[in-house]
C-alpha cells in the first residue's frame, strides 16, 4: 500500500504553468472606450448632419464599428491557453486554440530539450520543447518579460526532473 502511495507522490507535477495572452484593456476599459467613441461619433456626426454633410455621419459610424470588430477579434484570440506541467516522469503540454480545439503533447523530461532563441535587443523570440520526434513551440503569444520569467522557471523545473 505504501509503495503505491510513494509512486503516486513521485509522479505528481511539481511545476505547473498556465500561459495566457495578455490583454491590456479589460472589459470595463473596452466599454469606456466604445462609449467615448460612440459619443464622439454622435456629437461630430450630428454637427456634420446639421450642415448637410450626411455621408460623414455614416462613415464615422463605420469607423466605430470597425474598432468594435477589431477588439472582438482580439479578445477572441485571447482565449488561447497553454498548460505546461512537469513531474518526475512526464512533461505535459496542452495547447488550446481560441476555437476551443486542444492538442496534448507528452514528453519524458529526461529526454526533452528546451530550446530558446534570443535576439540581442528583444530578448527571447522563440521557445520550443523538442524530444521523441516532436518539436512543440510554446509561449509564442507571451510578452518578452513573461517569456524570460517562464523560460527561467521551466528550465529550472526540467533540471529538477532530470536530477530526481
Amino acid at each position: 500500500m505504501s509503495d503505491t502511495n510513494a509512486s503516486f507522490q513521485a509522479d505528481e507535477p511539481f511545476f505547473h504553468a498556465l500561459l495566457t495572452p495578455h490583454r491590456s484593456l479589460g472589459r470595463t476599459g473596452f466599454l469606456v472606450l466604445m462609449g467615448a467613441l460612440s459619443f464622439g461619433w454622435l456629437v461630430t456626426g450630428a454637427f456634420f448632419l446639421s450642415r448637410g454633410a450626411w455621408p460623414v455621419f455614416g462613415f464615422f459610424g463605420l469607423d466605430v464599428v470597425a474598432v468594435y470588430i477589431a477588439f472582438r477579434v482580439n479578445y477572441r484570440a485571447a482565449r488561447a491557453r497553454e498548460e505546461v506541467s512537469v513531474s518526475r516522469t512526464t512533461l505535459d503540454i496542452r495547447k488550446t486554440a481560441p476555437s476551443g480545439k486542444s492538442e496534448a503533447h507528452r514528453f519524458n523530461p529526461f529526454w526533452a530539450r528546451f530550446s530558446v532563441a534570443r535576439h540581442a535587443e528583444i530578448g527571447i523570440t522563440k521557445m520550443t520543447v523538442e524530444g521523441q520526434g516532436q518539436n512543440v513551440p510554446i509561449g509564442g503569444f507571451l510578452d518578452p518579460e513573461s517569456r524570460e520569467s517562464f523560460a527561467t522557471a521551466f528550465s529550472r523545473a526540467l533540471a529538477t526532473a532530470k536530477a530526481r
